[in-house]
């Protein structure tokens, strides 16, 4: 046991030392890995910090129900209590036509405007909050309410939320694939540079088998090899996406000023960042092991 651990340790020392040996080639094979990994993880980054805005957003269902301008009051009173006997709603609240365009005339901008109509243009309406955000309950109610008199016009104000979330699903499987594919990248550049490893160590393997090495003894330094590789990738990658971010704060938080509001995208996270490297890593590993498993039965002593 003993002896194991001395020679895992000698082969992570040798891998360091080889790195150390030739650190140009090492900086660019970390760089190709790196921006490899780099747009996946900057595609996750995003799709995180845009579902985080999501989860702040005001989510409840609701259904916005606009009557005809010829809407009495009686017509009004009936519709409010069809409203709270339908199943599935769980507030009513009228909005009349001055109340609406008193919160027109508070927007920002909108005063103005307000102030050359000559008539109220805007309905009166009833917002009808639903019991759960479900899309089947919010399409049956609204069928459902477009049936009852005076009903002009029936809105979803919870559609543009269902939007955004089919939005990031449809983002977070872009993500996915182009991560699978760009694997297949790392997992190739480490596959290559492992081969020239052993053909550059020929002689070097040979004379381990003559003397009585292992095939798992000889594979080791090859598998730290790799494995070191991957995870210097998987910290470029890192050191890549963080650099993006902190430039993309800089002008987010200029455009966001003129907005009025404070925007700013979150940086990875320790667990995320730990994540990465240990798929990096693990990629490495594969990749040296799909090398080795090919390349080293070749090699012989004479």
């Amino acid at each position: 046991m003993r002896s194991w651990l001395r020679h895992h340790a000698l082969s992570f020392a040798q891998t360091m030392r080889r790195f150390a040996a030739s650190p140009f080639a090492s900086l660019l094979n970390a760089l190709v890995i790196g921006v490899a990994l780099a747009l996946p993880l900057g595609g996750y980054v995003l799709l995180a910090n845009l579902q985080q805005f999501a989860r702040g957003l005001v989510t409840d269902a609701q259904v916005s129900v606009f009557l005809a301008p010829d809407a009495s009051k009686s017509d009004i009173a009936e519709i409010d209590m069809r409203l709270r006997g339908t199943q599935g709603v769980t507030r009513v609240e009228f909005v009349g036509r001055e109340q609406a365009l008193a919160g027109l005339k508070r927007t920002p901008g909108m005063a103005e405007v307000v102030a050359t109509l000559r008539d109220n243009p805007l309905p009166d309406a009833f917002v009808v909050t639903l019991s759960a955000n479900e899309p089947e309950l919010a399409r049956r109610l609204e069928q459902e309410i477009k049936r009852l008199p005076r009903v002009a016009h029936v809105q979803a104000d919870s559609a543009w939320v269902q939007r955004v979330s089919g939005l990031l699903k449809f983002g977070r499987t872009a993500v996915v694939l182009m991560a699978t594919l760009l694997s297949f990248a790392l997992v190739a550049v480490t596959f290559n540079t492992i081969r020239l490893q052993i053909l550059t160590q020929r002689d070097e393997i040979e004379l381990s088998k003559l003397i009585g090495a292992t095939n798992a003894y000889i594979r080791r330094p090859f598998f730290y090899l790799g494995a070191v590789q991957g995870m210097f990738g998987g910290l470029a990658a890192c050191v890549i996406v963080e650099l993006a971010i902190f430039v993309l704060n800089r002008d987010l938080a200029g455009l966001a000023t003129l907005y009025g509001a404070d925007a700013k995208l979150q940086l990875l996270s320790l667990t995320d960042g730990l994540a990465v490297l240990t798929f990096a890593a693990a990629l490495g590993w594969l990749g040296t092991f799909l090398s080795v498993s090919q390349h080293l039965h070749k090699i012989e002593p004479q």
